[in-house]
């Protein structure tokens, strides 16, 4: 097949697989994710178990060749690589489970592929490959023949010479292969096995992008929703009668089969024990295993279409997303009105950006106070406490100070505290001073000026002086009723 300038140069910017083998760490990619994903055949991982794996890796290779040589953290790789226009890994989230995971996309295996071909080959065996070609030739000219007679001169050729052969067997010639002969069909069967398996995961991509497609075209469909069903319906027996889909069913359905399980399984174990194959590969004793789980992930890919064409069968379903679809077009078609308009006037106030939900489940219910045990048992033993404490408190008479206030206010309508002082000097010291600013009666108004200040002095017990600076304080003495009238 030809390929031409503008498809090679086309690849080479635009496939992922192309892309990979130009990277920077296209090594660290391949065999990373060739180990996880191609030799242990996992089709899908956990983003914590992918990222704990290749932190392992990275410290292992920074180790070996040096600090530096990879820098990044393991979910930085990780995030890159899934990137859309990177295309290595598939990032999604499974139905019921809110943690992501990963697989690897067909480019990988591509890629990788083509890497394992570059490899040097101690033995590269033809004559197999050449009897498949010309068995697969047999099959499409005798399995395409329509003429009975035709079809009966080849059964009876067949016929003779399995007759032939059974002679010979009975006659003591049994032809039996070299080990050449053997090692090359088993080369072959190897790269067969792999390749298939390596293809399972382009055809689930490949269901993928229809469904995907088809879930687009629902989500955007503005018909009747029997148009809809017309689509969907055709869509489906599209990808069933496909030849993708007709060759995966017609593998499937191989798998299937116990018979054909059982004598594939005997038949490699008797391979797989043969001296002459040599060092055989040891992934190649479950084989056959490892296609059932591919298989069965690409048909639950395939049963996705039949779920979404179920669901929209619903006809509460329809209606609501029908519903959704018109209050959204409602929107979208006066938003375009209004796009043009002013709004300078136009003002919406809310009360709060959200509302505010209580529940009354979410009250607390009443719950009594524990009763906490009360010892009231007395000691009767001597007291180890100074009580002549108690007989030493100072004990200031309010009522002696307010005779002193009154006193003063007698001679003039307003007095201030140093005046009362010089008439009354403090006996009891601060104490006393205190009870001066705290004094309640009817007869006077205590008033004090926080922009001037009063100096006081007194003498303690031991004959110092003290002295407080306090704002002015001044009694005013108040007005009887029948004198205001």
């Amino acid at each position: 097949m030809t390929i031409e300038f503008d498809e090679v140069e086309w690849l080479r910017r635009n496939n992922a697989a192309w892309r990979l083998l130009r990277a920077d760490h296209a090594a660290l990619v391949l065999s990373f994710l060739g180990r996880v994903f191609v030799e242990e055949n996992v089709r899908s991982i956990s983003g914590v178990e992918l990222t704990a794996r290749l932190e392992d890796e990275l410290f292992a290779l920074n180790e070996r060749l040096g600090a530096g040589t990879f820098p990044r953290a393991a979910k930085s790789y990780l995030d890159d690589w899934a990137q859309p226009e990177v295309g290595w890994l598939r990032k999604y989230y499974p139905p019921d489970s809110d943690q992501v995971h990963f697989d690897a996309t067909p480019a990988v295996e591509r890629a990788l592929s083509w890497v394992q071909s570059l490899q040097a080959r101690s033995f590269v065996g033809t004559e197999s490959r050449l009897n498949i070609v010309l068995e697969l030739l047999r099959q499409m000219v005798y399995g395409a023949e329509t003429d009975p007679d035709a079809r009966l001169a080849e059964l009876q050729a067949r016929r003779e010479a399995i007759d032939a052969e059974i002679a010979k067997v009975r006659a003591g010639q049994v032809e039996v292969l070299d080990g050449a002969a053997q090692r090359d069909r088993y080369q072959q069967f190897v790269a067969t096995a792999r390749g298939l398996l390596a293809d399972f995961r382009e055809v689930e991509a490949n269901f993928r992008a229809l469904d995907r497609a088809l879930r687009e075209k629902i989500a955007t469909w503005s018909g009747s929703k029997g148009e809809l069903l017309d689509e969907v319906v055709g869509s489906r027996h599209a990808i069933a009668d496909s030849d993708q889909g007709r060759s995966f069913h017609a593998f499937y359905d191989f798998l299937l089969s116990p018979q054909r399980q059982q004598e594939f399984s005997d038949l490699l174990a008797r391979v797989q024990s043969l001296d002459v194959i040599g060092a055989s590969d040891p992934r190649m004793r479950r084989i056959h295993y490892d296609w059932l789980d591919a298989a069965e992930r690409t048909q639950a890919t395939v049963r996705l279409l039949s779920e979404q064409l179920r669901r929209f069968l619903d006809d509460q379903v329809w209606l609501e997303n029908r519903r959704v679809m018109d209050l959204l077009r409602g929107i979208e078609t006066h938003a375009l009105a209004l796009r043009d308009q002013r709004t300078d006037g136009l003002v919406f106030e809310l009360d709060a950006a959200a509302p505010q939900v209580v529940l009354p489940m979410e009250r607390p219910l009443y719950r009594p106070r524990a009763k906490q045990p009360l010892d009231s048992t007395v000691d009767t033993g001597e007291p180890d406490v100074d009580v002549s404490r108690l007989f030493e408190q100072v004990h200031v008479d309010p009522v002696r100070l307010t005779d002193a206030v009154r006193a003063a206010l007698r001679r003039s309508s307003q007095v201030s505290l140093p005046e009362v002082l010089a008439n009354r000097p403090l006996e009891q010291g601060l104490a006393e001073l205190v009870t001066y600013l705290s004094l309640r009666d009817p007869g006077f108004d205590v008033v004090f000026d926080e922009d001037r200040r009063d100096q006081v002095r007194w003498y303690d017990p031991d004959g110092r002086t003290r002295t407080a600076l306090l704002p002015a304080v001044s009694f005013l003495r108040r007005v009887p009723a029948l004198d205001r009238v």
